[in-house]
């Protein structure tokens, strides 16, 4: 796996070759299995997490509602708190706007706090472009990095690595980027953490810039929150000279009483801790406390371009928690890569296609990757409907119809592909608004029940390749009302019931 999404295939294509992989799958099904589990017993430590749940989301769609007022404000406290606040319309604004504020500094080395939204835009390519190296120190991260991988999920990047296979990368890659791993290092987690530690204290001491995402923004106040379990993030934010933070525009939350829900929510449903061991804070600059200079640049890259969708803009509220990713089916076979974007799992299937736009193959089928089961929706700690979402974009992708891209009002066309799918739903629409039809229909199949394939001809063969085609009852309901009962379904008065 060469490190770039660029030029990944669409999700079917992906995840054919992914679901043969045993081994990625049997460490995907142990890695979820463990996270899921111990998020539900840290979830229900709390009888009021419905309504923590009810009110995240409120927070959340206030904000939306009112983004550009909150903005204004967090520009403002940020700028009075001794900070810069720079706007980035796209990925590529935004990894110039950094490349120019890194080499400003003179320095060719920065060190990295995880962040998604540097992974969104390539900034570690586009500063490796410019001569200057970026050197992961989240554990995970650091271990994807060395071995020139990709994440594959939102928490924990290197959860398709077993330990014998992080061993191996630290022995042959670490001396390339500085400290070599131990002599005779083996696959024990202590000493592979160890071996990390050492690698990259040379990188706190040493490094004079520092680049970080934030996972919520204080609009009443200017301050930034990054919540991390390991400590590199404390030494990031605190040691380099110069900080600069990458973060989304949704990121933004009023005051600090809003963020105190979040700090229950965020924990529980990530590491399944009651909360985070690692919570940084920090206002702009101080003389003599951390970074002497502190730069913030607010990434758009598709964000406001969402939120004009009135169904997909719900999307915006995720606290990139992962819950998603680790009670889905279709992530736990596939895994992250099949995704082809930083985001995978359910929220990347409906986040990845209105950030970018359905601009190709891969966007287009990321609204399928899913069984619409709906166990995302129900751990989704701000309550995104997914499922909901995911239809929504489907209908896009088989219909068309009218989106926002770059701030302009347009219509797309119907993706290609799909005519067989948009004459089965027009079809079935005419049958649905045709009792009369729809009656015969079903007696009809009722009637020739013993004839019918196992397997779907045509387009359906591949989705009936894996499911068996449920049976046709030898009457339908109707039928066997009337017969049971000698009246319509609808009641004695003879008014119309649904379908009829």
């Amino acid at each position: 796996m060469s490190g770039t999404y660029l030029g990944m295939p669409a999700f079917p294509r992906a995840a054919d070759v992914s679901t043969r992989d045993t081994r990625l799958r049997a460490n995907l099904t142990h890695a979820t299995h463990t996270i899921r589990d111990k998020r539900a017993a840290a979830v229900a430590e709390l009888d009021d997490w419905a309504q923590l749940r009810a009110a995240g989301a409120a927070v959340k769609d206030r904000v939306l509602r009112r983004l550009d007022h909150y903005l204004e404000q967090l520009e403002a406290a940020v700028t009075a708190a001794g900070g810069q606040v720079h706007w980035a319309a796209d990925a590529e604004e935004a990894n110039r706007i950094v490349t120019a504020l890194v080499r400003e500094t003179g320095e060719r080395e920065v060190v990295k706090v995880k962040s998604m939204a540097t992974q969104e835009i390539g900034l570690n390519q586009a500063l490796e472009d410019a001569g200057i190296r970026a050197y992961e120190t989240d554990l995970a991260e650091l271990i994807v990095q060395l071995g020139d991988d990709l994440p594959s999920h939102i928490l924990v990047p290197a959860i398709h690595r077993n330990r014998a296979e992080i061993r191996d990368i630290f022995r042959r890659e670490m001396g390339r980027w500085g400290r070599p791993a131990p002599e005779g290092l083996s696959d024990s987690p202590a000493e592979l953490a160890e071996a990390a530690r050492l690698h990259l204290r040379e990188k706190f001491l040493s490094a004079k810039v520092g680049i970080s995402g934030a996972n919520f923004m204080v609009a009443e106040t200017g301050t930034l929150v990054v919540v991390e379990s390991e400590g590199n993030g404390r030494m990031c934010l605190t040691l380099p000279e110069t900080l600069i933070s990458v973060v989304g525009i949704e990121k933004v939350v009023p005051t600090w009483q809003d963020l105190e829900i979040f700090l229950q929510l965020l924990p529980r449903s990530s590491t399944a801790e009651r909360m985070n061991p690692y919570t940084s804070t920090w206002t702009g600059t101080t003389d003599g406390d951390g970074p002497r200079n502190f730069h913030l640049v607010l990434l758009d890259n598709g964000r406001t371009d969402t939120l004009a969708d009135t169904v997909g803009r719900q999307a915006l509220r995720c606290i990139r928690c992962s819950a998603c990713l680790n009670v889905c089916p279709v992530y736990e076979r596939a895994g992250g890569h099949a995704y082809g974007s930083p985001y995978p799992g359910p929220i990347g299937a409906i986040l990845t296609p209105q950030l970018r736009g359905m601009q190709g193959p891969l966007e287009e089928s990321l609204p399928y990757a899913s069984s619409l089961c709906g166990a995302c929706y129900e751990v989704c700690p701000v309550a995104i409907d997914i499922p909901e979402v995911l239809v929504h974009l489907r209908e896009r992708v088989v219909e068309g119809g009218p989106v926002t891209r770059g701030g302009t009002r347009t219509v797309v066309k119907p993706a290609r592909g799909h005519a067989a799918e948009r004459a089965a739903m027009r079809a079935a629409a005419w049958t649905f608004d045709h009792p009369g039809v729809l009656r015969r229909g079903m007696r009809l199949a009722a009637r020739t029940r013993r004839l019918h394939p196992r397997r779907l001809p045509g387009p359906g063969r591949a989705w009936s390749r894996t499911r068996a085609l449920p049976a046709v009852p030898a009457e339908s309901f109707r039928d066997w009302w009337r017969r049971t009962r000698g009246e319509s379904p609808s009641g004695p008065t003879g008014e119309r019931g649904a379908g009829e």
